[in-house]
């Protein structure tokens, strides 16, 4: 067995407005963990005997630091949320996680597309540039499918 490389393991965010177009998220990115903080009951009874309850998640990502670019689209969003103060629906779109070390044919992997809400956290930062550190809120909403990494579309089944 062979480890896999993180680089396999893909985000791609929707940007579009009216029809999905998708960034890969990574760049300038050391590291983007979706952590699932789940709910979690934990009961013992009079035997001593314990019971765990795991009854679902709340599961957000961090994408920090995000460096602003011209021309790009997850920018454009950005700064539109930061623009108009969005807020509910304004601010939700997908993200889709493709498994790269599962291929089909041609450049088509196996992936998953999940709701999600864009936080943003701040706007501004340092000298290294431009900054929008923001937090995707995944809703569970789920579909499995594949995702063509050439056209960048994602197809359900």
């Amino acid at each position: 067995m062979a480890k896999i490389d993180r680089k396999y393991l893909a985000h791609f965010i929707n940007v579009g407005e009216e029809e999905a177009v998708y960034e890969r998220l990574g760049k300038d990115l050391e590291e983007f963990s979706p952590e699932l903080a789940a709910q979690v009951e934990t009961k013992r009874n009079i035997l001593g005997e314990t019971s765990i309850l795991i009854s679902g998640y709340e599961k957000t990502g961090a994408v920090e630091p995000y460096y602003a670019e011209e021309g790009s689209g997850l920018f454009a969003k950005l700064q539109a949320i930061i623009d108009d103060s969005k807020v509910l629906d304004e601010l939700k779109t997908d993200v889709v996680e493709v498994k790269l070390w599962e291929k089909g044919d041609g450049n088509v992997f196996s992936a998953i597309k999940e709701e999600v809400y864009i936080e943003v956290n701040s706007y501004g930062g340092d000298t290294t540039g431009y900054q929008i550190p923001f937090t995707l809120h995944y809703t569970g909403v789920k579909q499995k499918g594949t995702f063509d990494v050439s056209n960048k579309v994602f197809t359900a089944g």
